[in-house]
C-alpha cells in the first residue's frame, strides 16, 4: 500500500478454543459446534466483521485414532471412523449463524473428497451471507500428516472483506517463510494462520517475524490448551502484538481494528513495504559501479 491508497479498515477476532481429537465422539464433535457459535456471537458483539478460529476447531483427528494400527502404531488413516454427518451438520450451523450475524466466519475443518482419496486438512472461508465462498487447503505438511492421512492442496488463497485482502495458511505452515513472501506478492493486508500449536512459542515469535518482514497483519489462532505459552493474538505489520487471548486457558476472542493508517501500521505499510518492493525490482543496478577495488576481495584496508 502507498499513500495513494484508499485507507483500509476491518475489524478482525481471532479465537482460541478447546481442540478435541477424537472424530467418532458426537457429543465431543457437537460440543466443538456450540463453542465455535458461542464465540462468533461474541465477536458479532464486539464489533468484529471477520472471525478466526485454529485448526481443529471442530476436530483435529489424532494420528493414532486414525490409524489402521493404532492406538499402537501410526500408520494409514482410516477415515470411515470419522462421523462425517455430524461434521456437515455442525458446518452448516456455523454457516446458518455466519448468515444471521453478517459475520464471515474463517473454520477450519476436514474436508473430504472422492474415495480412495485422502481428504484435504483445511480453512473455509463462510461469507456474511452464510456461503462458502473459497477453501484453503494445508500445502506443507507434516511426514505424518502427507504419509497418511491428508492430501496436499496446490495454492494460495485469498479473499476480501470490505477491501481489505486476507490469505490463508494452516498447520506448520508457519515454518516456511517462502509461503508469506508468497502473500506479499498477492498483496494480502492480512494473513490468517491456524494451527494446533505444534512448539506454539516458536509459532508466536515466527509469527511477529512475517509480520515484520512483509509489513501485513498476521493473525494467529491457536486452542485453549496452549495458551498459557501462547495465545492466540494478531500481529501489527512493525512486528508487534495489537492483541491477545487470555493465557488462562479460556475459550475466548481477540478483537483488532485492522487500519493501515494506525500508528502500529502506517510506517511500515506506506513505506516499508513499497521500498522493499522497489529495491526487490532491480534499483540498486543503476548504482553499482565497476572497480577493481571492488571486484578484488582480497584488496588490503
Amino acid at each position: 500500500m502507498s499513500e495513494a491508497r484508499k485507507s483500509k479498515r476491518v475489524r478482525l477476532a481471532v479465537a482460541q478454543t478447546p481442540v478435541r481429537d477424537d472424530p467418532r465422539d458426537v457429543e465431543a464433535l457437537r460440543n466443538s459446534g456450540r463453542q465455535v457459535r458461542a464465540l462468533m456471537r461474541e465477536a458479532s458483539a464486539q464489533g468484529a466483521r471477520i472471525v478466526h478460529f485454529p485448526e481443529g476447531a471442530i476436530c483435529f483427528p489424532n494420528k493414532r485414532v486414525m490409524s489402521v494400527h493404532g492406538p499402537d502404531a501410526v500408520g494409514p488413516a482410516e477415515w470411515d471412523r470419522c462421523q462425517w454427518p455430524v461434521f456437515q451438520s455442525e458446518l452448516a450451523a456455523i454457516a446458518k449463524l455466519a448468515r444471521e450475524l453478517r459475520l464471515w466466519t474463517v473454520i477450519a475443518s476436514v474436508h473430504r473428497l472422492t474415495e480412495p482419496n485422502r481428504p484435504h486438512n483445511s480453512l473455509y472461508v463462510v461469507s456474511d451471507r452464510g456461503e462458502v465462498v473459497t477453501r484453503y487447503d494445508e500445502r506443507m505438511m507434516s511426514k505424518t500428516k502427507v504419509s497418511y492421512m491428508y492430501s496436499p492442496g496446490v495454492s494460495p488463497v485469498t479473499f476480501e472483506v470490505d477491501s481489505v485482502r486476507f490469505g490463508c495458511l494452516l498447520g506448520m505452515e508457519i515454518h516456511y517463510p517462502e509461503l508469506f513472501a508468497e502473500y506479499e506478492k498477492l498483496d494480502v493486508d492480512c494473513v490468517l494462520f491456524s494451527t494446533t500449536g505444534i512448539s506454539p512459542g516458536a509459532v508466536a515469535a515466527q509469527a511477529q517475524g512475517h509480520a515484520a518482514a512483509n509489513s501485513y497483519w498476521v493473525s494467529v489462532s491457536v486452542p485453549t490448551q496452549h495458551s498459557a505459552t501462547a495465545p492466540s493474538g494478531v500481529v501489527a505489520p512493525n512486528g508487534d502484538w495489537s492483541e491477545r487471548c487470555p493465557a488462562d486457558g479460556s475459550p475466548s476472542v481477540a478483537v483488532v481494528n485492522l487500519d493501515d493508517n494506525s500508528e502500529a501500521a502506517v510506517e511500515a505499510v506506506t513505506y516499508a513495504r513499497p521500498w522493499r518492493r522497489e529495491s526487490r525490482a532491480g534499483v540498486y543496478a543503476g548504482h553499482q559501479v565497476t572497480d577493481l577495488r571492488s571486484e578484488d576481495r582480497t584488496t588490503a584496508f
